[in-house]
């Protein structure tokens, strides 16, 4: 059975969207030679992959001389709301309260993130 395509950004996919957001634009050879900066990666991968990016809908491209060249289609922020929507309908119940309980409930936040939330929400209820 074929695996089902991930609405969201797979690891790999959100290294490659990383380097498409931080240049612009960029070619296949400009993206896999960035990404090779951090670990090596084969052109035809990232090439296989910025065109899984462009049928998700999070890229778009334009030939320029012998090459495809890809824009973002959604900004990154764009990006990690479908991402935490998704989370939360996977895993929450589709409830950001039960999200916040299980992020505030984990060791991972500490006593000043905790307060630093605090203010983020008491200015939300301040804004008209």
């Amino acid at each position: 059975m074929a695996r089902q395509k991930s609405p969201t950004l797979t690891d790999g996919e959100l290294r490659i969207m990383d380097v498409v957001w931080t240049l612009g634009e960029a070619s296949v050879r400009e993206v896999t030679d960035e990404l090779n900066r951090q670990e090596p990666v084969a052109y035809n991968t990232v090439q296989t992959m910025l065109g899984i990016l462009a049928e998700k809908g999070y890229l778009s491209h334009h030939k320029q001389g012998r090459a495809f060249v890809y824009e973002p289609l959604i900004d990154r922020s764009t990006a990690q709301g479908r991402a935490l929507k998704h989370l939360m309908s996977r895993f929450f119940a589709g409830s950001p309260t039960a999200l916040v309980q299980n992020l505030l409930s984990s060791d991972e936040v500490d006593a000043l993130e905790i307060d630093r939330l605090r203010r983020m929400i008491e200015e939300d209820e301040d804004t008209p």
